[in-house]
């Protein structure tokens, strides 16, 4: 097992084919088809499962999936650990879908135009799959949601092996629809459906808490995958939707909902404590200049 064998293996896996994750190493389709066949044969167990030309991990090559990445992200920070003044390899991002479309542009754009020999990967998710990303070395850093009603995020951060720096602050808004009566809390509230993303959003379990607190029920949540969808439940009547203003300015034209400012919250960039490339420190900067 090499470092070569774990980065075909990761190709393989991510593109569900060895045809394109040829085309993508630029390597011969046969040299990645043995290469894999080898890994398999010295693992003593398969890692996929080949359905034609599609390759779909087993459970195990999804085991071996996690170490491979964990792996390849040390052995590339060890690599830019010997040239500390000169950002390069590769850095992996997280990031929340609003801080991607409203905060994320700019400083991106800068950080390509002073450091473009690195190769950055940028990925979203909720908050809580974002720092598990980042603890189980999936991502190099992330940048993610801490409300207030969580306590300090000094002291959680540090408890969990991780350091941190704020860089954003979100103004929260939860929207209703047009003709919802005037809202000063949650009692005021007529529609019983919150419209939000997957578990582990941060923004989503402000919103169910706002929402349920003085013993009312839980809201009933419509789960989507874009803020353009929490809008649109909103518009139609079924639900309320919580976002960051930053966020709703992006639309092209004025919002028609009923908008309450609800608390503002950090967001966070998090790293693991001692990880600490020319790299990231240079992303670090244009995120420190961008806040």
């Amino acid at each position: 097992m090499d470092l070569s064998s774990l980065e075909i293996f990761r190709a393989v896996a991510l593109e569900h084919s060895v045809t394109r994750a040829a085309q993508r190493l630029q390597r011969a389709q046969s040299n990645v088809t043995t290469r894999i066949r080898q890994l398999e044969d010295e693992l003593g167990t398969p890692l996929f499962l080949r359905d034609g030309k599609r390759m779909t991990l087993t459970d195990r090559g999804q085991a071996f999936l996690d170490y491979s990445e964990r792996l390849l992200a040390l052995a590339d920070e060890a690599r830019q650990a010997m040239h500390p003044q000169q950002p390069g390899g590769r850095l992996r991002l997280g990031s929340m879908e609003s801080t991607a479309a409203s905060r994320l542009p700019g400083p991106l754009s800068r950080f390509h135009g002073q450091c473009p020999e690195v190769e950055l990967e940028v990925s979203t998710g909720t908050s809580q799959a974002l720092l598990e990303g980042v603890l189980a070395r999936r991502l190099d850093c992330a940048l993610v949601a801490w409300p207030e009603d969580k306590g300090p995020w000094q002291e959680e951060v540090a408890s969990l092996g991780l350091e941190a720096l704020p860089v954003f602050e979100e103004e929260l808004l939860l929207v209703l629809p047009a003709g919802h009566p005037p809202v000063d809390g949650p009692a005021d509230v007529r529609v019983n459906g919150l419209a939000g993303f997957a578990e582990g959003c941060t923004y989503r379990q402000i919103a169910e808490n706002w929402l349920s607190a003085d013993g009312r029920p839980q809201p009933k949540v419509q789960q989507v995958g874009s803020y353009h969808a929490i809008l649109a439940c909103v518009a139609a009547g079924s639900s309320v939707g919580i976002l960051p203003r930053s966020v709703l300015e992006l639309q092209r034209e004025p919002s028609r909902l009923r908008q309450l400012p609800l608390m503002q919250v950090p967001t966070l960039l998090v790293w693991r404590q001692g990880y600490a490339t020319a790299s990231f420190e240079a992303f670090r900067e244009v995120l420190r200049n961008a806040g």
